[in-house]
């Protein structure tokens, strides 16, 4: 007997040009390859290019268009999730009695309004949304936008306060599973590790040629990382430095050209960000938010050498034994200074392989998914 689940996708799944359209679209996939028939939803806003590759593992696919603006404000409800509300959306999904997936609590306003019956449904919670858009307020600088931010945080706190306690929930780090099971009280929230598209480590061994911080560079988070790493660590020290990511600003541009030994590489190809993340030496990735997982960090520790980050960004995923942690621009730059000649040799392919392959096994999770919603 055929199985079948509706999959909600806050974004498309494809192209995998942010963190979490690799995790949406790896388990797609791991769900697919496991024998269940899929049938996609998915809202469309960013124009993020061709979704022919999602018709392989699919059954059917529906797109709807997101209520930006006025249309999809609210005062009681996050914007993230009020613009997701979708009464066409809803009608299909109760056209049967499949269980549900919901990506990102971003597409939960559905919920009260499905047809539940004995079907189940799971929350992909992809963060702790109301502390991730806390602290984008704090490193934002446009005033209209961190007022924005700092709402959003409000209103996410008290939605999250709020969410049905029938449903089953899934974070993606250790730290948001008890979050959401101590402070926000939910019965049924278990740690699942993100959906990964890389079967194996397959860094390199040897010497690189540069440092290389990588992300979505109009994010306010990413982008005052890397301003940070500019000016507090690569001033310290002469080393090559390449920023590389989606639509810098003209601030960071022109920062990452003040040093000789510092440049950026705006909007990569997945195809150049990929031979970037193949070639640096020392991959450079701290954070300044401690929710959900860090996907750059994970492409990295599977197709990179060295990995320097902070506690932040490791928090909760289990691989500080496959990272150098420093939390200060003076540990930064020693460390940085101490791998620069550093070859990346076997023995540290051979423990990556081991922790990611122990947490990051898709076939497995795709399995627990299964057991969870049949």
């Amino acid at each position: 007997m055929s199985r079948h689940v509706h999959i909600v996708c806050l974004d498309a799944p494809y192209p995998l040009d942010y963190g979490g359209a690799v995790d949406m679209f790896g388990k797609i996939k791991a769900l697919h390859q496991e024998g269940i028939k899929i049938h996609l939803h998915y809202f469309e806003y960013n124009n993020r290019g061709d979704i022919s590759e999602l018709k392989k593992y699919c059954e059917t696919i529906n797109s709807y268009q997101r209520s930006l603006g006025r249309k999809g404000f609210s005062f009681k409800i996050p914007y993230i999730v009020s613009s997701r509300i979708n009464e066409e959306l809803v009608t299909n999904l109760n056209k049967d009695n499949y269980p549900v997936i919901l990506e990102g609590i971003h597409c939960t306003g559905i919920v009260d309004s499905l047809d539940v019956g004995n079907r189940k449904i799971l929350v992909r919670l992809h963060n702790d949304e109301a502390s991730y858009y806390k602290n984008l307020a704090r490193y934002e600088n446009n005033f209209f936008k961190r007022l924005y931010f700092i709402n959003e945080s409000r209103l996410l706190r008290k939605y999250q306060s709020r969410l049905p306690k029938n449903c089953h929930y899934s974070c993606v780090s250790k730290k948001d599973t008890s979050v959401f099971r101590e402070k926000y009280k939910l019965p049924n929230v278990d740690f699942l590790p993100v959906f990964v598209c890389w079967s194996a480590v397959k860094g390199e061994e040897g010497i690189g040629n540069f440092c290389l911080y990588h992300g979505n560079l109009s994010v306010a988070e990413n982008e005052k990382a890397a301003l940070w790493l500019l000016e507090n660590v690569f001033t310290r020290i002469n080393v090559p430095f390449v920023i590389a990511g989606k639509h810098p600003s003209k601030r960071l541009s022109c920062n990452a050209h003040l040093c000789q030994h510092t440049c950026i590489v705006a909007d990569p190809s997945e195809k150049e960000i990929n031979d970037l993340v193949q070639k640096a030496h020392i991959h450079i990735l701290p954070s300044f938010n401690n929710t959900g997982i860090k996907l750059k960090m994970l492409h990295a520790l599977y197709r990179g050498r060295h990995c320097v980050v902070n506690t932040a960004a490791v928090e909760g995923s289990e691989l500080e034994d496959a990272c150098h942690v420093g939390n200060s621009a003076n540990a930064l730059a020693s460390i940085i200074l101490q791998l620069y000649h550093q070859p990346f040799e076997e023995e540290e392919i051979r423990l990556r392989k081991k922790l990611l392959g122990d947490i990051f096994n898709n076939e497995r999770n795709a399995q627990k998914i299964i057991a969870w919603l049949y």
